[in-house]
């Protein structure tokens, strides 16, 4: 674990199903992630994803690839492009900075029409596990 080493990339289709679900297990019921016709009404062609949603998922990009002991410190991201039904976003990340057990990644998440998602998650390891 060096700075400029580069996580493998995570593919994740965009289902409406993930969309819905990801709104109701994080509570947000704004119509926009669930009812297509309401969403279309303000302006948007689809429903699409909450940050709440995209957040979980760069959590789980850190956690499948550190493993299942590594403790999430800090996670800060910032939305762009939204994720709509049927697209699949690609999350990519770069480690800047290792001390210690600690790390700093560089997560990026792209799909069709540009950055979905871009931001730093801290990660600690448990002693001896930070290879």
């Amino acid at each position: 674990m060096k700075p400029g080493n580069e996580l493998p990339p995570l593919e994740i289709p965009i289902t409406r199903t993930l969309v819905v679900a990801g709104a109701i297990a994080s509570r947000d019921y704004q119509d926009v992630h669930h009812d297509a016709e309401l969403a279309r009404q303000k302006g948007s062609p689809d429903i699409f994803m909450n940050i709440l949603t995209t957040n979980g998922l760069v959590g789980r990009y850190i956690t499948d690839h550190f493993g299942p002991r590594a403790v999430l410190r800090k996670v800060a991201i910032r939305l762009g492009a939204p994720n709509y039904p049927g697209d699949t976003m690609v999350l990519t990340g770069t480690i800047e900075d290792v001390a210690e057990e600690t790390a700093t990644v560089r997560v990026v998440g792209t799909n069709a029409i540009g950055r979905h998602v871009t931001g730093t998650v801290t990660v600690t390891l448990p002693a001896g596990e930070a290879g």
